[in-house]
């Protein structure tokens, strides 16, 4: 195991550190995303590929991986420069692009792992977990809930749309009501997220979700020790199960 990971050893196997090191990993948003990359990268996964059309805003830096200078700049330029900046010998790969129902199809082709981190503002994030299933690829979905982390895995035939309402737009309030709905089955009620959705749902619609710097990392770590099982054939929970970590 060369420096730079030393100190993931005990926890990491030599061989473990050169496969997950070779795996690679389609990110799809770069939002959440950007977090969950520089997470990925300081493990050992160094072949990533980061897809988004978006610009860092003022209102993205209470959570995201980006700092004042990044503002108006492409946000896959800005991710790459402060990942490189970590391990310049990695292989980052971006498209400065929106992911659209005519392009997904030739963004998902050699990637092992997909984080699915778009926003659900169009049917593109359905679309690109079909894909995905499809090719039997495992698509990671990430969930920023304020004090709280959610992930969903997606892979083999049931999908988000099993949580679709008819005559009703999917967005991500489908599944945080399938998620709370399963913790009080559970006996585990979360009564303060309960109470936001509530207060979001409430809102001006036009509002995007709001969201912490804490789930962002909780998410991410998440995220990268999936990854990390999925890449030396451990098991992992897939959907209808989930994970899910709170701090409140």
């Amino acid at each position: 195991m060369n420096e730079r990971h030393t100190r993931n050893r005990l926890y990491i196997t030599p061989k473990q550190q050169e496969l997950i090191k070779n795996t690679q990993i389609l990110l799809g948003g770069a939002g959440l995303g950007s977090v969950i990359a520089e997470c990925l990268l300081r493990l050992g996964f160094e072949n990533l590929t980061i897809i988004d059309g978006d610009i860092v805003e003022t209102s993205n830096l209470n959570r995201q991986n980006y700092v004042e200078k990044d503002i108006l700049k492409p946000k896959v330029e800005a991710i790459k420069e402060r990942l490189l900046s970590i391990n310049n010998e990695a292989k980052i790969t971006i498209h400065n692009c929106f992911l659209t129902p005519q392009n997904v199809e030739d963004y998902i082709k050699d990637c092992k792992i997909a984080v699915n981190a778009l926003d659900f503002t169009s049917d593109v994030p359905l679309l690109f977990d079909s894909i995905c299933q499809q090719k039997n690829i495992p698509v990671l979905h990430p969930y920023n809930l304020g004090w709280g982390a959610l992930v969903i895995i997606i892979l083999g035939n049931k999908g988000l749309d099993f949580l679709k309402k008819s005559n009703e737009k999917f967005t991500e309030i489908n599944v945080v009501e399938y998620v709370l709905k399963c913790m009080r089955d559970q006996g585990k009620s979360q009564e303060w997220l309960e109470d936001i959705l509530d207060k979001y749902i409430n809102e001006n619609k036009s509002l995007s979700p709001p969201q912490l710097s804490a789930a962002s990392w909780l998410t991410a770590g998440i995220c990268t020790q999936i990854a990390f099982d999925i890449a030396v054939g451990q098991s992992v929970k897939v959907f209808p199960e989930f994970y899910f970590t709170t701090i409140k």
